[in-house]
């Protein structure tokens, strides 16, 4: 199966994000096309568009830069709960038909200010019974006419989206990307999603998680095609191993004094995703040859851990993952636009080549 490889790009109303050095017009239109025709130019599939309340809305933005680009696919991020299944259905099935096909969905099911859009907060196991209706239902809207749904958090009456999303050879309907680490979390990956995607934990606990999720895609009985696996994680490459230690040294230094990201989450200690991040970092600093734990103590805006390397380092990681069976990738890393340029020249040739 053939590897996919998405880059990250940052929606967000405050500058300097992950110490990020554009400051003036840092999220305007203008700078984030520039961002994608950048991915276009230099061998990415697409990127990743993350979602929260206070930041601009993700759907939004994607669409903006759909409309400037010509195969940038959007990973767009959304939450049940903002979006009712069957508005959102109809939305991306219409952007889906309007950009032939570029679109890809990541659902998030993790804490956000919910009450701010009228949504609430109930306990983890509705969020994700909510979720997996949320999926079921939207599936159906693209791929089924008439559709009647009864659920204990969404129904829907002989509804019929319109247009269609693109069909083209196995692909139905835009690919549904799912996070989460709880067991409640990996019931409705197992069952629901086309795409699981990891944070960048160490190859064992990655095989593990792996294995777990296709015997609970044989026990619940999934129905759709077998679960894929994708990886996000930070990738800090430079000309040689020794710059690249340095350098991600450096920024986990600014990090601890405060001065290398801004915007943290204050749900992200809540996550379970996020404090498997912090377990690593008590494993060691540094795992397997070169995952950086370091940058997952201090999560929200600094997110992942790191491999560090040179280019053949980096891509050496990245194919023992996908040794395991990770076919998705979303990798980034800062100043965005000048790091889009150098791993698509120098990382991204070692991997499709």
């Amino acid at each position: 199966m053939s590897l996919e490889f998405l880059w990250y790009i940052p929606n967000q109303v405050e500058p300097g994000h992950r110490g990020d050095d554009i400051v003036d017009g840092h999220n305007s239109l203008d700078t984030l096309t520039r961002q994608a025709q950048a991915l276009e130019k230099h061998g990415w599939g697409g990127a990743l568009i993350g979602t929260g309340w206070g930041r601009p809305d993700t759907f939004t933005v994607a669409t903006a830069l759909a409309a400037r680009t010509t195969t940038f696919q959007p990973l767009i991020a959304i939450r049940p709960g903002y979006w009712r299944p069957a508005n959102f259905a109809s939305a991306a099935a219409t952007l889906d038909h309007l950009t032939d096909g570029r679109v890809m969905i990541n659902i998030v099911s993790g804490k956000d200010h919910l009450a701010a859009y009228g949504d609430s907060d109930g306990e983890q196991a509705d969020r994700y019974a909510r979720t997996k209706e949320f999926i079921q239902l939207v599936r159906k809207l693209w791929t089924e006419e008439d559709v009647t749904y009864r659920g204990e958090h969404f129904s829907v009456d002989n509804s019929t989206v319109t247009p269609r999303p693109v069909v083209r050879g196995g692909r139905r309907h835009p690919r549904l990307y799912f996070g989460g680490a709880s067991p409640a979390a990996e019931r409705v990956a197992a069952t629901e999603a086309d795409v699981q995607l990891f944070w960048g934990e160490p190859l064992d606990g990655v095989a593990e998680r792996i294995e777990r999720l296709r015997r609970l895609s044989a026990e619940l009985g999934r129905e759709h095609a077998p679960l894929e696996f994708g990886l996000r994680v930070t990738t800090l490459v430079r000309d040689t191993t020794e710059q690249a230690w340095a350098d991600a040294e450096a920024k986990v230094a600014r990090m601890a004094n405060g001065t290398g990201t801004i915007g943290h989450n204050p749900n992200w200690r809540a996550a379970v995703g996020q404090r498997r991040l912090l377990d690593l970092a008590a494993r060691g600093e540094v795992l397997d040859d070169n995952l950086y734990t370091a940058p997952g103590r201090f999560g929200g805006g600094a997110g992942t851990t790191w491999l560090v390397g040179s280019a053949e380092d980096v891509a050496r990681s990245l194919r023992k993952y996908a040794g395991l069976g990770i076919t998705h990738f979303v990798l980034s890393d800062t100043p965005y636009l000048s790091e889009i340029e150098r791993q698509g020249n120098q990382l991204l040739p070692l991997l499709l080549g």
